[in-house]
């Protein structure tokens, strides 16, 4: 099993940056696919980003191509999202994910397909 712990979240204006942090622990970090995953009030949770298990692929979701950046350290159990021009719509709560697959090329866009989840942190986008 593998916890996760999401932090970095806040407020800010329209058009600035933010950059969240998903630190894990228990299990070996890199046997695990990642992604982020964000649920605005009243909608499902939608995906955002993913990484494979060395960081070599990535994916976006259309809505965040281009502004937001999925990366991870392994040696230090840390998934990151560096979120540039930020949007009002962009306003949720974002959470990181952690699938074990023995695949070292895959990542994951299906919030089903996900283990392990964390406990959420906000940002808030001000126009």
């Amino acid at each position: 099993q593998v916890q996760l712990v999401e932090s970095g979240g806040g407020l800010v204006q329209a058009g600035g940056s933010l950059r969240l942090s998903c630190a894990a622990s228990g299990r070996t970090f890199s046997n695990y696919s990642m992604g982020w995953f964000r649920q605005a009030p009243g909608k499902e949770r939608e995906f955002v980003a993913a990484i494979s298990r060395r960081g070599l692929n990535t994916y976006y979701a259309d809505s965040v191509k281009g502004r937001f950046t999925i990366s991870r350290d392994n040696a230090k159990n840390t998934l990151l999202l560096q979120m540039n021009s930020l949007r009002p719509e962009d306003t949720a709560g974002y959470y990181c994910a952690a699938k074990e697959t023995r695949y070292s090329s895959s990542a994951y866009f299906n919030r089903h397909e996900y283990d392990y989840w964390g406990q959420g942190t906000q940002v808030t986008v001000a126009s």
